[in-house]
């Protein structure tokens, strides 16, 4: 362990390097740059409003504020582990010319897409301010959620990204899984029904649902400590496969 701790500190300054590096690449040639990771959500939340509330008589006003923290939680975890999935391939070339811990790439696709993540949360804080949303108890588990959704990310960033220098289509296979993770969610619809029905499986063993429901200013529901430690023995696999590959070459 002590090993790759110090091997960890001696490519740290890379690791900065290329998060800046995501950041700008991001946003190059864009005129509203780094404010667009702040309107982007915005006009995600008034679309999905008008849809799934308006349009199907949702008058709740903390709507919009539901859907905009499951939308904003689950579009980070989409965008990190997509990045981090080609990360390694995208740079194989310099991966072949000198030696660069491979773990470096995925961890900073998924920590250049948590920094814009968490600016994006300026805006979580002034629609609920807007909109009359009273923070209760339960916003103090927030920080906990925002730990465990960039672990979560990382873990199966670092998955993917080993499957894909082997396997491409891995790429494609992802957004299909994406977008059935984004329907069993509850980022559109309120889980009550569903965790009442015999249904409730689709949300007990999703455990991105578990991490914006632990976010969320409402109370988290019983299934959400079994679903984080399930995925976070999970992910702790993605660190073993990369770690493992490394070791044999």
């Amino acid at each position: 362990m002590k090993k790759y701790v110090d091997n960890f500190m001696q490519y740290r300054f890379l690791l900065s390097e290329l998060v800046k590096k995501g950041i700008k690449l991001k946003y190059r040639r864009s005129y509203l740059g780094m404010i667009w990771s702040m309107l982007e959500p915005l006009l995600t939340m008034i679309v999905l409003t008008i849809v799934f509330g308006t349009l199907y008589g949702n008058t709740d006003r903390t709507f919009p504020v539901y859907i905009l923290t499951g939308r904003l939680l689950y579009s980070f975890f989409s965008q990190s582990t997509k990045a981090a999935l080609k990360s390694i391939r995208q740079n194989s070339a310099m991966i072949k010319k000198v030696y660069v811990p491979k773990y470096l790439y995925p961890l900073s696709s998924v920590l250049f897409n948590y920094v814009i993540f968490l600016i994006s949360l300026i805006v979580l804080a002034m629609v609920s301010v807007i909109l009359g949303v009273k923070p209760t108890f339960y916003l103090l588990q927030a920080p906990i959620a925002l730990i465990l959704i960039l672990i979560m990310s990382y873990g199966c960033g670092m998955i993917l990204a080993t499957i894909g220098v082997f396997f491409r289509d891995m790429e494609y296979l992802w957004s299909v899984a994406l977008m059935l993770v984004m329907y069993t969610c509850a980022i559109f619809y309120y889980p009550e029904k569903l965790l009442k029905s015999g249904w409730a499986w689709i949300l007990k063993y999703n455990p991105l649902y578990c991490v914006i429901d632990i976010f969320s200013i409402w109370k988290s529901d019983e299934y959400s400590l079994f679903c984080i430690c399930t995925y976070l023995f999970r992910c702790g696999n993605g660190d073993w496969i990369i770690l493992l590959q490394e070791e044999t070459g």
